[in-house]
């Protein structure tokens, strides 16, 4: 039991350690543009291909590792992507072309997209796939991407780009965390990393496409909400610089607690039903967001953050149960392709934004989470099929506490 919990723990660190990567390309903009004197679509060009590439490749790299499940096969790219999300970056400090500059970026986002379907993958089979532990794993990703400004600003601030290279240590401190679980897990004669029942069951399409729509739709709320969420309660709240650093910390805290509350609640009332009622409370607490004036805008904050990320973790884990057969590419959509939509339509928020105003705004994203509300309806638990009969497994069935 206790060394599950710190199997999981180190796992969830390791996670950590790559989507920092992607909270520091942000970071790295300014500096940029005060050092290399690029400009704003130059820049725009260096997040296009840390986040949107690597989201659009993870599903070509969730194909490999279900092809590679075999004998666990693809267990080296964990390892490999992590250092190659590190190297990336730390090669902005030594390469001076835009060009250069632009490719090793890609080349830290290829590491972030190739690490996660096998990582997932890797994260199911030391869980067991449980909701807790799984929620665990998901949240280490999400501290990850928050502490990239702490960990990165006073190293470019101190050391300007030239610095940039020692921010490939925590990559390597994510290698040293992770790779005595690979070893031991392959030691120990661990099932195969798609889990034990694949044989028995079939890929449900239909429902894992049902659940990737649910997933776009939270990603363009979430999104849409941080985008502009600082700027809104500027404008809403006095010590308007102020209320906005609070503003976002509450809801970066508040998506850190919503993580491995999912989990819990998962265990206790089953994924779908925790999955619903999610949604609907994230549509209510966004009408709050958008409408109810002054500090108690706040509290709705918190709500709503809290809200969209209970079922973050779950998504992996029914993604994996609807195609048992193919986890990879499973984990590859539901982490990657389907959760960047949001950043494709904040454009077209920012034009409603430009001619009307950020509380309409705020406000088109309320039916989002409702619509999910809907199709989350529509999807029942992942059914197991044996010789003689079609058995559903419930919420709890692979729960590790």
């Amino acid at each position: 039991m206790a060394e599950n919990r710190v199997r999981t723990v180190l796992l969830a660190a390791g996670h950590g350690s790559v989507d920092l990567y992607q909270g520091i390309v942000p970071v790295l903009v300014p500096f940029l543009v005060v050092h290399r004197h690029y400009d704003y679509l130059q820049v725009s060009g260096f997040v296009l291909a840390a986040s949107v590439l690597s989201s659009v490749v993870q599903p070509v790299f969730g194909l490999l590792a279900d092809r590679r499940a075999a004998r666990g096969a693809g267990r080296w790219l964990i390892p490999a992507s992590m250092l190659t999300t590190g190297l990336g970056v730390a090669l902005i400090g030594v390469v001076d072309s835009y060009p250069a500059t632009l490719l090793v970026i890609a080349l830290s986002g290829v590491g972030v997209a190739a690490y996660h379907p096998e990582a997932a993958r890797f994260a199911r089979s030391v869980t067991g796939g449980g909701h807790v532990g799984m929620s665990w794993f998901s949240l280490g990703g999400n501290v990850g991407f928050a502490l990239a400004p702490v960990i990165a600003t006073p190293v470019l601030i101190a050391g300007g780009l030239g610095a940039a290279p020692l921010l490939a240590l925590p990559a390597v401190i994510g290698v040293a965390l992770t790779l005595p679980l690979l070893r031991g897990h392959h030691r120990a004669g661990s099932r195969p990393m798609a889990g034990a029942d694949v044989g028995n069951r079939t890929d449900d399409w239909p429902a894992f496409r049902t659940l990737s729509a649910i997933i776009v739709l939270r990603s363009v709320a979430y999104v849409g909400m941080s985008t502009f969420l600082g700027l809104f309660v500027q404008q809403r709240i006095p010590h308007g610089v102020a209320a906005s650093g609070l503003a976002l910390f509450v809801l970066y805290a508040g998506g850190a607690v919503g993580t491995v509350l999912g989990g819990r609640c998962a265990v206790r009332w089953g994924r779908l039903r925790t999955l619903r009622v999610a949604y609907l409370a994230s549509s209510i607490a966004l009408a709050g967001v958008a409408f109810v004036p002054g500090p108690a805008v706040l509290v709705f904050v918190a709500a709503a953050s809290l809200a969209l990320y209970v079922p973050f973790s779950l998504h992996i884990t029914l993604g994996q149960d609807y195609l048992p057969s193919r986890m990879g590419t499973a984990s590859g959509v539901t982490l990657g392709l389907a959760a960047s939509v949001g950043g494709a339509f904040t454009p077209a928020l920012g034009l409603i934004a430009q001619a009307s105003s950020l509380q309409i705004t705020l406000g088109c994203l309320i039916p989002l989470p409702a619509v999910a509300w809907l199709l989350a309806r529509r999807l029942r638990e992942p059914a197991m099929k044996n010789s003689s009969q079609h058995l559903t497994i419930t919420p709890s069935a692979s729960t590790v506490k």
